[in-house]
């Protein structure tokens, strides 16, 4: 037997939950802000994910369940659908709670950060715009991060960019494994229309825009990284772009598996944690 904490949490999307969690923490860090800070950060962001995870089990447990998906608890009836639900609402109100206490700032985005996610699950997954939340919410993410506080400090715009391109590597690489369940069940999303080759060479493709966009944001500027953080900046772009050539062979020899989605998330926590090393101004 499992305990039901244990099934909510992997009802939860845990992977994506922690990552996002993680970026957020980091880049919170990254700034300079004091200790208290950064954890509320952590704290609002993993609510606010666990809501968006657990309502994605939760509105899609029928189809799930239609598909035989193991991995999902409440698709194998381990756990109610209604508990995952209550679950869902409770972690949504505990991250509407704790964003006040962010800022305004940092608040609004991360208030719409999570509305997008919502959107996501409520529907727009069917449609072409299945991407839309992504690209809101992995760009709105940084203003989280770096606007958190009494400052309400702004990011430079290329990180702001950076994250909304990053959205579409995770979403399409996040789908390219269900794309016949999906088509099975209904689902026909931006992924889906694109089809698998092109979905998973987009993705990469946007994977290794991102690092560029990181790269010329570290390098340029009013205050541009030096000495070792231009090693850092330079190491951590090629480092993304070798992942991002295996992602392409990997989508164009072989079945879609679960390592394409794993290759894009290795690579967002590699380019956020040079920048931290690297010292890179966030702040516009």
């Amino acid at each position: 037997m499992t305990s039901p904490a244990r099934l909510l949490f992997a009802s939860s999307h845990p992977g994506p939950t922690v990552t996002v969690t993680v970026l957020a923490a980091v880049i919170a860090a990254a700034v300079g802000h004091p200790v208290w800070l950064v954890v509320l950060v952590a704290l609002t962001v993993v609510a606010g994910q666990l809501s968006i995870g657990l309502a994605n089990d939760w509105i899609d447990a029928d189809r799930d369940r239609a598909v035989g998906r193991s991995d999902k608890p409440v698709a194998r009836g381990l756990i109610a659908k209604e508990t995952v639900r209550n679950a869902a609402f409770v972690s949504a109100g505990v991250a509407v709670v704790l964003s006040l206490f962010l800022g305004p700032v940092a608040a609004v985005a991360h208030l719409v950060l999570v509305a997008a996610g919502w959107a996501y699950d409520a529907g727009l997954k069917r449609s072409v715009w299945s991407v839309a939340p992504f690209v809101v919410a992995f760009g709105l993410l940084p203003v989280v991060a770096v606007s958190a506080g009494a400052d309400a400090q702004l990011p430079a715009a290329w990180a702001i960019a950076t994250g909304a391109v990053f959205g579409v590597a995770i979403h399409c690489t996040n789908v390219l494994p269900d794309l016949v369940d999906d088509e099975a069940t209904g689902v026909r999303g931006f992924p889906h229309r694109l089809g698998l080759h092109a979905a998973g060479v987009v993705a990469f493709a946007a994977l290794v825009v991102a690092a560029g966009l990181v790269l010329v944001g570290q390098l340029g500027g009013d205050d541009p990284v030096r000495g070792l953080g231009v090693v850092l900046a330079v190491t951590g772009t090629v480092v993304v772009v070798v992942l991002a050539v295996v992602g392409v062979r990997l989508v164009l020899t072989g079945p879609p598996t679960r390592v394409l989605f794993r290759l894009v998330i290795v690579s967002s926590l590699v380019l956020v944690v040079e920048l931290g090393l690297a010292g890179a101004r966030l702040v516009a």
